[in-house]
């Protein structure tokens, strides 16, 4: 279903409640404070583009990209839990990535959703 509690960062806390669905079965939304997002952008790095360049001619996974875009991706995910928190909230609903090129010096991904509070019901 896409459920992930979620403390972020060092604090080992799981207090907001992030989701890819409109909604959390067992649950209600008690208010809708709005949207939140988190936004990073990674520059890329010459030696992992070169080592891309020649991996391409052969095919198979980049596995530098693809820790820096998982690192990326979580960097952005935290962001938005703080920026949920700050706010108030306890939950993330309708959680979604977007991913795209800054001016073609690296990656911007942006994680967005809209911050509710919820409750047991």
């Amino acid at each position: 279903m896409g459920i992930e509690e979620y403390g972020g960062g060092q604090t080992g806390r799981t207090d907001v409640l992030v989701v890819t669905t409109n909604d959390v079965p067992g649950h209600r939304v008690d208010r809708v404070i709005g949207e939140v997002f988190g936004l990073t952008v990674r520059s890329r790095h010459l030696g992992s583009q070169i080592g891309a360049g020649l991996k391409s001619l052969v095919g198979g996974e980049l596995r530098g990209l693809t820790k820096t875009l998982v690192e990326t991706r979580n960097q952005a995910l935290e962001r938005l839990v703080e920026q949920a928190r700050a706010r108030g909230a306890n939950a993330v609903l309708m959680t979604r990535f977007d991913v795209s090129e800054a001016a073609d010096v690296g990656t911007e991904i942006c994680a967005y959703g809209t911050a509710v509070v919820i409750s047991g019901t």
